[in-house]
């Protein structure tokens, strides 16, 4: 008799995943398992044919074979690729190994280490140019009452009675013999009878490192600095997790950043902004003389090339781009006030040959009156 087609057997699409995949099996496996239907050869049929798909789509050697050429692809008999079927028991406890905690045949459980945060604030300044720095993190270490042997007494912990040693234990759920981390020693396989008051017994006990962080040149708010294995220590010999700094940038009083640009505002007086002028603006390597010429009106950018940051993701270096605001002056005596109401009676008559800007908007405004009249 012909074979189905895997897919159909699954009753899956073509460009199922692999999490796609698992979850038709296990559906599937469970319904037509033979010690779920004793003496049910149809069912037996079924599950050996549901377990024949899924070995072969869950392979992607086998799946990219299968989905060429078929089950001509994949049958050893017809030189096709792969071998022969894997045992039950290899692919049952692959799939369903992540619902009932079946991590492996024997043996202690390794863990890996929890991954620890660290917030980092800088200034700009150190943010530019790169810096080390020491940070102080919590994280667990080795307890000092007990030197990390768990004991109160030094005694050397004994092989746990409830799972042998293994760390795990077995329970029978239904025709499932499931897998369960023993719940005496935590998955050790180790216990201690006469644990530490300060650690509880695990030889760990919650603590501070000081570690230093090379921070590299053009980081910006929002980069984070991986430190491997930094994290917090993996349990039953398993790896440490990893240590993630993630860098804030203070704000600046002078300077705002925008990518490698760097943004500031400058204040002139209106005499400068009319007749022109230097002034002395800061940058971050010095001061700089930026040249206005006359006429320069509040608002104006001014670009100085190169005066600007490199990413930490390399490329060229930034602007520093000046924006100028013209002050109006205060607490003006009055000798001043007079002299300014001269200035400005000399201005008046001069239409738009003195305030362009003003007679524009003035213009603007005036038609605006005049449109609405009529509509």
């Amino acid at each position: 008799m012909a074979k189905r087609d895997y897919y159909e057997v699954l009753g899956v699409a073509r460009d199922a995943t692999e999490a796609d995949l698992k979850k038709a099996y296990r559906r599937l496996a469970m319904k037509y398992h033979p010690d779920r239907n004793p003496g049910d050869a149809e069912a037996e049929e079924t599950f050996k044919e549901v377990k024949e798909a899924f070995e072969v789509l869950n392979d992607r050697q086998k799946r990219s074979a299968y989905d060429q050429f078929g089950h001509a692809g994949v049958d050893p008999s017809g030189g096709g690729f792969g071998g022969g079927p894997s045992g039950f028991g290899d692919i049952f406890d692959s799939v369903f190994g992540d619902i009932f905690g079946a991590g492996g045949r024997g043996g202690t459980r390794a863990y890996r280490g929890a991954d620890l945060r660290y917030d980092l604030e800088m200034s700009l300044e150190e943010a530019v140019s790169g810096t080390e720095v020491k940070i102080r993190i919590p994280t667990l270490v080795e307890c000092e009452t007990c030197d990390g042997k768990g004991s109160r007494s030094g005694r050397a912990p004994e092989t746990c009675g409830t799972c042998g040693g293994v760390g795990q234990v077995r329970m029978q759920q239904g025709f499932f013999s499931v897998q369960q981390t023993c719940p005496r020693c935590r998955g050790t396989g180790k216990t201690v009878s006469d644990p530490c008051n300060t650690c509880g017994g695990s030889g760990k006990a919650r603590g501070n490192k000081t570690i230093a962080v090379k921070v590299p040149a053009g980081v910006d708010s929002g980069d984070r600095i991986r430190l491997s294995g930094e994290g917090e220590p993996g349990q039953n010999g398993g790896p440490p997790g990893d240590l993630y700094v993630n860098v804030v940038v203070r704000a600046h009083p002078i300077f705002q950043r925008d990518e490698n640009d760097l943004h500031c505002d400058v204040p002139i007086d209106f005499v400068t902004a009319a007749l022109g002028g230097e002034l002395e603006v800061p940058t971050l390597e010095g001061r700089v003389i930026l040249k206005i010429p006359p006429e320069t009106q509040s608002g104006k950018m001014f670009r100085l090339r190169g005066k600007g940051v490199r990413s930490v993701r390399g490329g060229g270096v930034g602007d520093l781009i000046c924006r100028v605001a013209v002050e109006t002056p205060v607490n003006l005596s009055k000798e001043q006030k007079e002299l300014l109401r001269k200035f400005g009676d000399t201005l008046s008559g001069g239409g738009d040959k003195h305030n362009p800007q003003a007679t524009s908007w003035l213009d603007g405004v005036k038609k605006f009156f005049e449109d609405m009249k009529f509509s």
